[in-house]
């Protein structure tokens, strides 16, 4: 009797026992779960950070690429820019004097072997004479005629303005003529007034300035040339003509 008294009395117990409850639980749990959320947490904000830090040196790249693309094309259109327009410029124009080597072939005397006369008494010097000083004294392709103008072609009359460029620097400016006679003679006529703008550009290196002179020009005619009577044989007028005395006789439509 006594045993089953006590028997009941456990089972009372037990059942006044308050149960485990979910809140029991959570309260009993709290610091495990706490642990993995931080942990949770802290991955996240590292992957976050990761992925910024990566994001971040990905537009880092992407920037210094992009910002070496300009200083490329700036390379690339360089020479353009450094383009002259010798039909406007005046670069190099009294910049400084060409090496002394350059100059003493541009001063040198002129040879009275290559001056030449006309009948009316004029000399020169025949134009490739001045093209042969040029490659001389810079060598060829170091130098060159650049038009200023378009080719003026008037009823009797071919002109144009040229500039001389001379290892990249303007030298001189000058206007060449040229007469025609008929409109087939107008190409011809072009080429000549190239010509006489050269010769009249190496004025200002000094080439041939003797041709200039009044005091050589007197001289030289002296020296070298004679005045004759010629006539022209299909109209039989006679006039002075002027010619070198090692020339010869004058031919053909005149005779002495």
């Amino acid at each position: 009797m006594a045993s089953a008294f006590v028997r009941q009395l456990a089972r009372t117990s037990r059942l006044a026992r308050s149960p485990l409850t979910s809140a029991r639980v959570a309260t009993r749990t709290t610091p495990y779960f706490s642990q993995i959320a931080r942990a949770s947490t802290t991955a996240t904000d590292g992957a976050k950070s990761t992925s910024a830090a990566d994001k971040s040196t990905t537009q880092d790249s992407e920037f210094k690429v992009s910002s070496e693309a300009p200083a490329r094309e700036a390379e690339e259109s360089g020479p353009l820019d450094e383009h002259t327009d010798w039909s406007k410029s005046y670069s190099g124009l009294g910049t400084s004097a060409f090496p002394k080597e350059v100059t003493d072939v541009l001063l040198a005397p002129v040879d009275p072997a290559d001056v030449e006369m006309k009948p009316d008494g004029m000399i020169y010097l025949p134009e490739i004479k001045y093209r042969r000083i040029l490659n001389k004294a810079f060598g060829p392709g170091a130098w060159g005629l650049a038009p200023r103008s378009p080719t003026n072609v008037g009823p009797k009359v071919v002109s144009r303005e040229y500039a001389l460029i001379c290892m990249g620097r303007l030298v001189s400016i000058a206007r060449g003529e040229q007469e025609y006679f008929d409109p087939s003679g107008i190409p011809t006529a072009t080429e000549s007034c190239k010509s006489n703008a050269l010769m009249r550009c190496c004025k200002d290196l000094g080439i041939a300035s003797e041709l200039w002179d009044p005091r050589f020009i007197r001289e030289f005619k002296a020296k070298y040339c004679v005045e004759v009577f010629a006539e022209h044989v299909p109209t039989k007028k006679k006039r002075k003509l002027w010619r070198r005395k090692d020339q010869g006789k004058f031919t053909y439509p005149y005779q002495e």
